[in-house]
């Protein structure tokens, strides 16, 4: 793990003041402070630590403060950004210490993810009676998400969204579509909602891409394979993958890769065994660094049912590879510009997905994929966050 600035904050002492940690710890005038439960694998942790790292590198100071220090991002976090450990039992736990952190600090904006802790960090701020900038991002259709959650627990979590979102200074969409779905049902208002597609690091991408795959499918000669990333959960719908490559594998030689942890994987792997394809189907569980297997992909399909801007798609295209999407409820169709940068299939459609799978293998002329990663650079896309973060600050003077 590279060095990392960590400040453990269990408390405020009662005997210790703001004034008083505050002389301490003097903040910067242009301090951003970014909150997330951790850095566990996911696509909303791996964004805000190379946003973080971004931030930095133009001349802000950086701080970055979980509810939990954990998970295997932490090791490509910038030494130069601050990490804070609140250490507490969980995101509604964590919010009596961040609203003192946020006294004691006083940070010129706060950016948070995931929309427990984007509730948190809102009442934080509110709570906090400082002058900071709450600005709170959102990274999935809400209303399909928690629409599909059984029970109170989803209309509680709308409920929440609809009563705390609009009283955030800025909320930032991850694609178009996440936008029209929080103006149509949350409620939220055109002028505070800004879009802006989550981040590439192409350089660092090009370079991990490049790390030797100690496994026998990626040698010379063995027989090209299928890729995809992603939890494995519901809305990642691997079954209807699983179902599209048995048809392929019947008729073509090709083997399939899943990168991702979840909770469905005895049930895949169950289907992988009915559909007779064991010999074919790796699931390696998470890898921090999933590039390599990218760069030597044959093509990558994301089959989710929803992804607010999907990631793992985004970083395929930066490695080159071709790619095969679902038309989901979410951002992949503005990614691939309505199938100008890879084939779109219906969602749950196996049959689409094999005939849409085999195209690649025999099509000679394919788009050059990395010319579309390059529309979202991470740093052209910190800095139209830093606008919505610091819009007093002069653009010029960033960097």
């Amino acid at each position: 793990m590279r060095a990392v600035k960590v400040l453990s904050l269990l408390y405020v002492p009662k005997s210790q003041n703001t004034t008083d940690l505050n002389r301490a710890t003097p903040p910067h005038a242009e301090t951003v402070l970014l909150f997330l439960p951790s850095l566990e694998g996911g696509g909303a942790e791996r964004v805000f630590v190379e946003l973080a790292n971004q931030f930095a590198s133009l001349g802000v100071q950086v701080e970055l403060v979980l509810v939990r220090m954990r998970g295997p991002y932490l090791s490509e976090v910038s030494p130069s950004v601050r990490v804070v450990d609140l250490r507490a039992r969980g995101v509604l736990q964590a919010l009596p210490k961040l609203v003192r952190y946020l006294r004691a600090r006083r940070p010129a904006a706060v950016l948070s993810a995931l929309d427990h802790a984007n509730v948190v960090a809102t009442l934080a701020s509110l709570i906090s009676r400082t002058s900071v900038r709450c600005v709170i991002s959102v990274r999935s259709v809400p209303a399909f998400v928690y629409g599909q959650i059984a029970g109170r627990r989803g209309a509680i979590i709308l409920r929440l969204m609809k009563w705390v979102y609009p009283k955030a200074d800025a909320v930032i969409a991850n694609s178009g579509a996440v936008a029209a779905d929080l103006i149509a049902q949350v409620g939220l208002s055109q002028e505070r909602l800004h879009t802006i597609y989550n981040p590439l690091d192409i350089d660092s991408i090009e370079s991990l891409s490049r790390e030797p795959v100690d496994h026998p499918w990626c040698t010379d000669g063995m027989p090209p394979f299928i890729l995809s990333v992603g939890s494995l959960t519901a809305f990642k719908d691997f079954t209807t993958l699983l179902r599209a490559f048995a048809k392929l594998r019947s008729r073509r030689v090709c083997r399939l890769v899943i990168l991702g942890e979840g909770p469905d994987r005895e049930a895949l792997e169950r289907l992988i065994r009915d559909l007779r394809i064991e010999n074919d189907v790796y699931l390696p569980g998470f890898l921090a660094n999933p590039f390599p297997w990218m760069r030597r992909a044959k093509v990558f399909v994301s089959s989710s049912i929803t992804e607010g801007c999907p990631n793992a798609l985004m970083q395929a295209l930066a490695c080159g590879t071709a790619v095969v999407s679902t038309r989901s409820v979410g951002g992949a169709s503005e990614i691939l510009e309505e199938g100008k940068w890879g084939r779109l299939v219906p969602v749950g459609d196996s049959d689409a997905m094999a005939e849409a799978l085999e195209a690649v293998f025999v099509e000679q002329a394919l788009p050059d994929v990395r010319s579309r990663a390059n529309d979202f650079d991470s740093e052209a896309t910190a800095r139209k966050y830093l606008g919505v973060l610091l819009p007093s600050r002069p653009s010029k003077s960033i960097g």
